[in-house]
């Protein structure tokens, strides 16, 4: 298990300023999630972690510690190789290549050799037994479900200590998306950190047990996920639960006046 610790992370791109002295805690064995909308920061303080941010002309400044280990100036083959592997926005598989190619290419550079790869294969087979049986399908014939399912497989081939998220049950039926969910749950109860970034504020709320809401760039919200749950403002923002109450007052307040009628063709 891995403990990641953020400290006043600021990156931009150019001069538009991407995240605002963003500190954010993952803590050992834990599920932590990241909300926001669209544009918020989420994917690109993963960037920041993964050390990615690079190749999209990203640079940053903080810290960032993974067991008090500073990742800031490694390479990316050195943040995978020290156990943090990112599963990026919308799966980005190797179309062409098998499912077990993929497979393969997510334990390249992998600690433990032949046998430890041949341990993960075993254990992602044992996630997703419908990868055992595609096998030899190539990835871009797979569903979107399926290539979700890949996308993560191939990141536990690695066996990371701390695995990042970005946006798994994007464009996923509701059904899919309460698997990969419940994946996430295995996967994090066999010993390995996630950091969730997810739109779908529902499932990340649901699983994790801190979470923390990004608002362009900067830390809006933050403390335990159901007390996050619980909050009108999460509510009514990311849940699309609205106090039916409040807004009756604020309606009569306006003096408007609501009424139900029978529709007709």
């Amino acid at each position: 298990m891995a403990t990641l610790e953020i400290r006043e992370l600021s990156v931009g791109y150019g001069p538009v300023r991407a995240l605002r002295d963003v500190s954010v805690d993952v803590p050992a064995g834990a599920i932590t999630a990241v909300l926001g909308g669209n544009g918020a920061g989420k994917t690109t303080l993963l960037r920041a972690v993964s050390r990615t941010l690079g190749f999209h002309r990203g640079t940053g400044t903080g810290t960032i510690r993974l067991d008090g280990r500073p990742l800031d100036g490694m390479r990316p083959a050195e943040v995978v190789a020290a156990g943090v592997i990112q599963v990026p926005e919308g799966r980005q598989v190797f179309a062409r290549m098998t499912v077990a190619d993929n497979l393969r290419a997510g334990a390249l550079g992998a600690r433990g050799g032949r046998r430890a790869a041949a341990t993960a294969l075993q254990r992602v087979h044992e996630l997703f037994p419908v990868l055992a049986q595609r096998a030899h399908q190539r990835a871009g014939l797979l569903s979107g479900g399926e290539q979700q399912m890949l996308a993560m497989g191939r990141a536990l081939m690695a066996a990371p200590r701390l695995l990042l998220l970005d946006e798994p049950s994007l464009g996923l039926a509701p059904l899919m998306a309460a698997r990969i969910a419940e994946t996430i749950q295995e996967i994090n109860a066999g010993g390995t950190s996630v950091m969730l970034v997810e739109q779908n504020a529902a499932i990340a709320l649901r699983l994790a047990s801190t979470a923390y809401v990004l608002d362009v760039g900067e830390v809006a919200l933050d403390g335990p996920a159901d007390e996050l749950a619980a909050s009108d403002e999460v509510r009514r923002r990311y849940l699309g639960v609205v106090d039916e109450t409040a807004a009756e007052d604020a309606a009569q307040a306006e003096g408007i006046t609501r009424t139900l009628s029978r529709w007709s063709a």
